[in-house]
């Protein structure tokens, strides 16, 4: 029972602090999502080179999109004329940060964090991309057909112009914003939210403070772990954050962290294996090893940095676990947790109509 009570306190703790900034996050996303036009996006991402490397990272670095449900955007991008450069460096972008996950590593983090993982996760993005872009760039066969499929599109659009519905009213925007916002987008991610938030509480019940640096030594070792970890499996930018937070609290260095952040949203194996399939072998080797390299690299400059400016992230973190929280930081966690819960019963719970049970 007494681990039960310390295993809530953890995660309301983590609920709490971050409640309001993730549901300001998802407001901005679901604004993304509904007010920016997608297919003047597409325009920008054809060349081989540096310039479309750049949008793509820019465009999916404020994107709330997971490895997974970030694939269907990327594949959109490549079939719109993106090249593999752009492609990547979006598939990169994209998961690794986002304005929820921005705003949670503030509430967790500090101030100096919160701007380095925007910053790296677009540097190594960018790096991926024109990695591609150097070595495994587009055959002239795949630019053409690319461009069949742009121009196709655009040849369609006259005679389909009539049939276009009316555009939406502002209002009727902001309703769709906040619909996508608090309903599809947070329905995909309530089961890593959740997975986050319990692995957090467990980490900070059951590892003994100071279990990294002590038992395993911070430094390339730790990053190395971190990196061998955190590259097969599936957590999102915002999950991800919570696991660090927790980890700094029990002694893990900032560039470790750091390297989780990087690696852990933007590989996995259901990744890997379509990013093969929609761009290739080749571009798959170049996107594995950019993100280990730019992982490592990135990892020991914030351990230099923190170390420069004499800055020791611990000490911002434990105060989600331990004083007391505001009012607002309060209702921002009930609201947060009552929204998680009602996805979490839509998606498992709530009863299925006989006809879906018996297909």
């Amino acid at each position: 029972m007494e681990f039960l009570q310390s295993w809530w306190a953890a995660i309301w703790g983590i609920l709490a602090e971050s409640g309001p900034w993730l549901l300001g996050g998802f407001l901005i996303a679901g604004l993304l999502n509904t007010l920016i036009p997608r297919e003047k996006v597409f325009r920008h991402f054809g060349g081989n080179n540096f310039v479309s490397v750049f949008k793509a990272a820019i465009l999916g670095a404020p994107l709330p999109l997971c490895s997974c449900s970030v694939i269907p955007t990327a594949a959109g991008l490549r079939d719109a004329g993106a090249s593999k450069g752009a492609t990547t460096s979006f598939l990169i972008a994209t998961p690794e940060t986002g304005v929820d996950s921005i705003g949670i590593t503030w509430a967790l983090m500090d101030p100096l964090m919160t701007l380095l993982r925007p910053l790296s996760a677009i540097v190594t993005a960018i790096f991926s991309g024109l990695m591609v872009n150097r070595f495994a760039a587009s055959t002239p066969e795949e630019d053409a057909l690319a461009s069949d499929k742009k121009e196709g599109g655009q040849e369609d659009a006259p005679c389909c112009a009539s049939k276009a519905p009316p555009k939406p009213s502002l209002k009727e925007r902001l309703i769709g914003a906040v619909r996508y916002a608090f309903g599809k987008l947070m329905a995909d991610l309530t089961p890593w939210f959740l997975l986050g938030f319990l692995i957090s509480g467990l980490i900070t019940v059951w590892v003994p403070d100071d279990f990294f640096g002590d038992t395993l030594p911070n430094g390339w070792l730790s990053m190395l772990a971190m990196l061998v970890v955190s590259m097969p499996m599936y957590i999102c930018a915002t999950a991800s954050t919570s696991v660090a937070a927790a980890m700094i609290a029990k002694g893990l260095d900032p560039g470790a962290a750091v390297v989780l952040l990087l690696a852990g949203p933007a590989t996995n194996i259901t990744t890997i294996l379509v990013v093969r399939q929609f761009l290739g072998k080749a571009v798959v080797k170049i996107y594995l090893f950019s993100l280990v390299i730019c992982s490592l690299l990135i990892g020991w400059g914030v351990n230099f940095l923190y170390s420069a400016l004499e800055l020791d992230l611990k000490n911002t973190v434990p105060h989600v676990h331990e004083m007391e929280h505001g009012l607002v930081s309060t209702i921002g966690g009930l609201i947060l947790s009552a929204l998680l819960l009602y996805h979490a019963w839509a998606l498992w719970l709530k009863p299925k109509p006989i006809s879906d049970a018996v297909t």
